[in-house]
């Protein structure tokens, strides 16, 4: 990458009229250098329609603006016509595809199904019933959140984008609202005009997308090589919090960090590669237009692990351990892995106990402490699982009024007819008595199904953990 930035204005949006784009910018350069699909998320009014129409005025396109949710086949292609020969021609008309530069479809949440399957190979590989959009360089689209039990402030009528629609667009940016802007911002918002874009500010925008693509071009194979190597272990540790990307996306975001890397370099962001990274990661997880919840924290924490990775011996088992996806198979390896230290092999087991079955976290916690691994954990963790294993060999005195028509009632009727399977005088079967017990107490098991799963996973948990590596 060159030495120094060059010397192009820092938020290139604000000349263009738009407002508190700043945090965004280099995703947003990154998009329109690599002229990759761009989905706009966010409330009515935050000027998603705007941000794109002023981008296709700059860079002199000849843009088509669609409501997709009023849109119909004829309006994007003109009236089909048999030809003399057999062949199907359309009659073009002003608001036809054909010849586009840039296309937007608007409130894309909101189409009918049978028009958004005609908009996916248009979106996806330019092209519409088969035939290529040779002039088409930008595909754009914008929607409110959509209304999902997971999604708080979703809008009515804005429905989730089908899975495989969603994972098309390599950039899925979520826009800021009002409230995140400052004071200033807002009042340059509500004073703005519908003047024409600046030559002055439409020039600095095609220089910046210029400039993005020669320096992309100028990142050395290592880099990309790290990148890659970044991006597959991300997508494991997402999937890991229940996040899955798909190869297809896991590509796109391997470019889209290149990209918003190059462009932070153009503009001079105050980003590291570091941070770069994150951004790319958090604008391109196409769950967001599904009207999936995504928990920003667990996207960080594996953003950080992924890239703290990289600083890594590739030999060093920590590596392993955290790239393995069941979380009992990674307590096993720590516990075996004896060089951790004693910082890396708590985190490995906190964060892994968290995600295991209340039987199978029992299971864990009894390994931990019966192959004297509890002393390599710092005393935050140890404290915690010290407290779970001292119930767990003491005999639960634990009551309770349950009504029949209760449904812990079931469930604990049938944890007492497990119960009774146990040998009160074989050490192994009081203890897992006493974790069921306690389980049942904390309100961990649910069903007559979660008390049988208990039972099952705590003794397959303790053969998985007992097996040699």
């Amino acid at each position: 990458m060159p030495s120094a930035p060059i010397a192009l204005p820092t938020d290139l949006f604000t000349q263009l009229g738009l407002h508190g784009l700043g945090p965004l910018a280099p995703v947003l350069l990154a998009a329109l250098a690599t002229e990759e699909p761009l989905l706009l998320i966010g409330p009515h009014g935050t000027a998603k329609t705007l941000l794109l129409t002023r981008v296709a005025d700059a860079l002199g396109l000849s843009a088509r603006h669609y409501n997709a949710s009023l849109l119909n086949f004829d309006d994007l292609v003109g009236f089909p016509l048999p030809g003399k020969d057999g062949t199907l021609e359309y009659i073009k008309t002003p608001a036809a595809i054909w010849g586009a530069g840039a296309v937007i479809f608007d409130e894309i949440s909101r189409c009918r199904p049978d028009i958004q399957n005609k908009l996916f190979p248009i979106i996806h590989e330019r092209k519409v019933q088969g035939l290529p959009l040779f002039n088409l360089r930008y595909r754009w689209s914008a929607m409110n959140p959509p209304a999902t039990d997971d999604v708080d402030n979703g809008y009515v009528g804005s429905e989730p984008l089908d899975a495989a629609l969603a994972d098309r667009f390599a950039y899925v940016v979520a826009v800021p609202e009002w409230n995140s802007l400052t004071e200033t911002q807002q009042l340059a918002v509500i004073t703005a005009t519908d003047a024409p874009v600046p030559e002055h500010a439409a020039a600095a925008l095609q220089n910046a997308i210029a400039h993005t693509r020669t320096v992309r071009a100028t990142i050395d194979a290592e880099s990309v090589s790290r990148v890659a190597g970044y991006v597959r272990t991300v997508a494991l540790l997402l999937a890991q919090a229940g996040l899955t990307l798909s190869p297809r996306r896991q590509g796109m975001l391997h470019r889209a960090i290149l990209a918003v890397q190059a462009a932070a370099t153009v503009i001079d962001a105050a980003l590291t590669p570091a941070d770069a990274a994150l951004l790319a990661l958090t604008t391109g997880i196409p769950q967001r237009a599904q009207g999936i919840k995504i928990d920003t924290t667990k996207v960080i924490a594996a953003h950080r692990e992924a890239w703290r990775l990289f600083a890594i011996d590739p030999l060093n088992p920590l590596r392993a351990i955290i790239l393995t996806a069941d979380p009992c198979e990674r307590i096993r390896l720590a516990c075996d892995a004896t060089a951790l230290s004693g910082s890396d092999f708590s985190t490995v087991v906190a964060d892994s106990l968290a995600q295991l079955t209340p039987g199978t976290r029992a299971a864990a916690t009894l390994h931990l402490f019966e192959s004297e691994n509890c002393g390599r954990l710092n005393a935050a963790v140890a404290d915690q699982i010290a407290a779970s294993y001292q119930a767990m060999i003491v005999t639960q005195h634990y009551a309770e009024v349950l009504h029949a028509g209760n449904p812990r009632h079931a469930t604990w009727v049938r944890l007492q007819e497990l119960l009774a399977t146990l040998n009160p005088n074989v050490a192994r079967d009081q203890i897992r008595a006493n974790a069921a017990v306690r389980a049942f107490a904390a309100n961990e098991l649910h069903s007559r199904e979660d008390s049988e799963r208990f039972f099952a996973d705590f003794g397959s948990g303790l053969r998985r953990l007992a097996r040699a590596a």
